[in-house]
């Protein structure tokens, strides 16, 4: 024994060494990836970065040019006008000159006037001798030493720390999971956080096969998170949480696993009657199938010749798949759950057609009897419903039957505390006790169902209701009343 318990260690630290590997060789991977994306990344970067500057460049070049052509302009239509002044003036003045050479006095009068007056009326005389605009283009000038130290400054972005979370602060209740974590220190700029979370059938840290891919919940804006409305249907639940800013998520934390110990079960469809049609947690009556119509199917089988019937000829296909199932017979329409309570509290549910006419639901011990009925042996405890002409609402065992007189829910919670010997019925809705059966369970119990004409849904995996367990507590404080119906052993 001792050196088995040695092998199954050993056997134990090469599976998390193996796995340990996988998950660095992951990793690797993992860098080389995210190192390539984030290289990337910074060349899509600096391309924008060079694109704007681009774009700066050609715009305020282009705002140069425009000054230039525009002074150009104003200067040549300046030169223009001069030259056509000049042109002017120097015909002027040859008049002049030659007018000089006149003899004759009224004639060098009468070409004075004319000189004077063209002088006086000349364009030389209204030019403005200063350049219009200034050659200077300093006003387009420009100084980046300012950006130039911004982008000398440029480094990666602040990336926040990973959160730590805080496992006394973790919940695992009511179907739900609330998470607490913490910063390793204060950082104001941490914008939202993400949570991942996934089930696994593993203790210990997540590992790499045999693992459902994480559920993300993104943007949470607290410190506390809390998953509603699970079906605990594994052992355990891994989660992990990461800080975000504006730009960049942070590392996740430690991953954390969390038990989510629940009483996970199917429908026994070997144990069932034949007159039910069991499909994993789903149970529906069929009338097509069991003894009514075997008997038809063999009068008529008797009718025609004296051979033997298909549910007495053991040659028969399926005579012979039903022989390996056909458990319970008679008006016993019942099946079984495939898991058995050994020890511990457990709670499951039960939702029944609108149109169900009779169905009953508690637990029985292993092995009933084929025609047993549940509440009619002192080995099974149950609530029944009858709705066939008039709706009645009883508890029964060891074929004794307790009226409940109040509304029957549409759906039935089922508490089974088996080491303290309580077996309690609630409304599933409000939480409200329907009755509670109190003994000393002395086997392992197996859920039980019973139904005529209709169906029946079992929800599993539910973690107690703290409704419930209060509720409990309340009624062990008070020292309820013990029915007669309950069997103390």
């Amino acid at each position: 024994e001792t050196l088995q318990r040695i092998v199954s260690t050993l056997v134990n630290k090469n599976d998390e060494i193996h796995n340990f590997i996988d998950m660095l060789n992951h990793t690797i991977s993992n860098v080389q990836i995210n190192s390539s994306n984030a290289i990337s990344e910074l060349d899509e970067e600096f391309d924008g970065l060079y694109s704007v500057l681009d774009e700066m460049k050609g715009s305020m070049a282009n705002t140069i040019q425009q000054e230039e052509a525009h002074k150009i302009q104003t200067l040549q239509d300046q030169l223009s006008q001069c030259s056509h002044a000049l042109e002017s003036s120097e015909e002027l003045l040859e008049l002049a000159v030659q007018s000089l050479d006149i003899k004759d006095p009224v004639e060098l009068l009468e070409a004075a006037r004319q000189i004077k007056d063209s002088v006086t009326v000349a364009s030389a005389f209204r030019l403005s001798l200063k350049p219009k605009v200034s050659d200077s283009m300093t006003h387009m000038m420009v100084d980046f030493a300012l950006e130039k130290r911004m982008l000398q400054a440029v480094k990666f972005l602040p990336v926040p720390k990973a959160p730590e979370i805080d496992i006394a602060a973790c919940l695992v209740a009511d179907n739900c999971i609330t998470i607490s974590w913490r910063m390793p220190e204060e950082d104001s700029r941490i914008d939202h956080f993400v949570l991942e979370y996934r089930k696994t059938n593993f203790d210990g840290l997540p590992r790499l096969k045999g693992e459902q891919r994480w559920e993300l919940i993104d943007y949470i804006k607290a410190t506390q998170y809390t998953l509603s409305g699970l079906k605990f249907d594994t052992k355990y639940m891994n989660l992990r949480v990461q800080a975000c800013n504006k730009a960049v998520a942070g590392e996740y934390s430690d991953p954390v696993t969390l038990e989510t110990k629940a009483f996970v079960f199917s429908l026994d469809g070997t144990s069932s009657h034949l007159n039910l049609k069991v499909e994993d947690t789903y149970v529906e009556w069929d009338p097509t199938g069991g003894k009514g119509q075997e008997k038809i199917k063999g009068k008529e089988n008797k009718n025609r010749s004296n051979t033997a019937s298909p549910k007495r000829s053991m040659n028969s296909p399926r005579a012979s798949a039903r022989a390996g199932r056909d458990r319970f017979a008679g008006e016993s329409y019942t099946v079984l759950g495939d898991t058995a309570v050994e020890s511990g509290q457990h709670y499951w549910e039960v939702r029944a057609q609108k149109d169900c006419k009779s169905y009953s639901v508690g637990v029985t011990y292993r092995n009933p009897g084929k025609f047993d009925q549940l509440g009619k042996t002192n080995s099974s405890w149950c609530i029944h419903i009858n709705n066939w002409l008039q709706t009645t609402f009883s508890a029964k065992h060891n074929n004794k039957a307790k009226t409940l007189d109040i509304p029957v829910p549409d759906r039935i919670g089922v508490y089974c505390d088996f080491d303290g010997g309580l077996l309690s019925f609630y409304n599933a809705n409000s939480k409200a006790l329907l009755h509670t059966f109190r003994t000393k369970f002395t086997q392992p119990l197996l859920p039980g169902f019973m139904i005529w004409c209709g169906g029946l849904t079992v929800s599993t995996g539910l973690q107690v209701p703290s409704a419930v367990k209060t509720l409990q507590k309340s009624e062990n404080g008070l020292g309820g009343s013990t029915s007669s119906l309950n069997n103390v052993a």
